[in-house]
């Protein structure tokens, strides 16, 4: 969340010359096991809140995203594809339609502690924002689950270990973690010094 508030003020601030590319990296590419027992599944929530406790500091940072300990009954996403294939489904609508639909994922998870691995969830947030109803049925276009797998393999292979995870189009080495964003502006500005100098 951090990374992302940061990372679009410096395109903003790059105009013309820094465009943001969101690809895909699954932090759980396999669902987890549902849990055999109410009893198990109460204490997989009790562990998740407490784990998400840890994002009181994050919120706190300097350009931070809005980030609320988790407060809802809803249990923690299954894993991560299905909010990664309905954020591509709407890029197949454009650019400005998945800007929208991956910011009203980051707010449903880190602020309303909703579940964005149900179906139910992914199909509520399309039709809030008013996306093309016919358009929420591309999630389940194979190609798209594709596009997803080879792009968490290429962040694999680059050496992405967690998110938020960044690159430059014009280096494969990888950031990762959610860093200060002089360190991005620094990086950013080293880049665009060597490329216009033909470096």
């Amino acid at each position: 969340m951090n990374a992302d508030v940061r990372l679009r003020r410096l395109e903003a601030e790059y105009e013309g010359r820094v465009e943001l590319c969101f690809k895909s990296f699954l932090l759980r590419p396999r669902p987890r096991p549902e849990p055999e027992s109410g009893e198990q599944a109460a204490a997989a929530l009790e562990k998740f809140r407490e784990y998400t406790r840890g994002w009181e500091r994050i919120a706190s940072e300097p350009d931070a995203g809005e980030l609320r300990f988790w407060s809802t009954d809803e249990g923690p996403p299954s894993h991560s594809i299905p909010a990664h294939l309905v954020a591509k489904a709407a890029a197949r609508l454009s650019p400005d339609a998945f800007a929208r639909m991956h910011e009203r994922l980051l707010r449903a998870y880190f602020v309303e502690n909703r579940d964005i691995s149900r179906e139910p969830t992914l199909r509520a947030l399309w039709d809030e924002l008013g996306l093309d109803e016919a358009g929420f049925e591309e999630h389940r276009d194979p190609g798209l689950l594709e596009e997803v797998l080879e792009e968490h393999n290429e962040a694999v292979r680059l050496g992405a270990t967690g998110v938020p995870a960044v690159r430059l189009e014009s280096n494969e080495a990888v950031i990762v973690g959610a860093q200060p964003a002089e360190l991005y502006r620094r990086w950013i500005e080293r880049s665009l010094s060597r490329l216009e100098a033909g470096t």
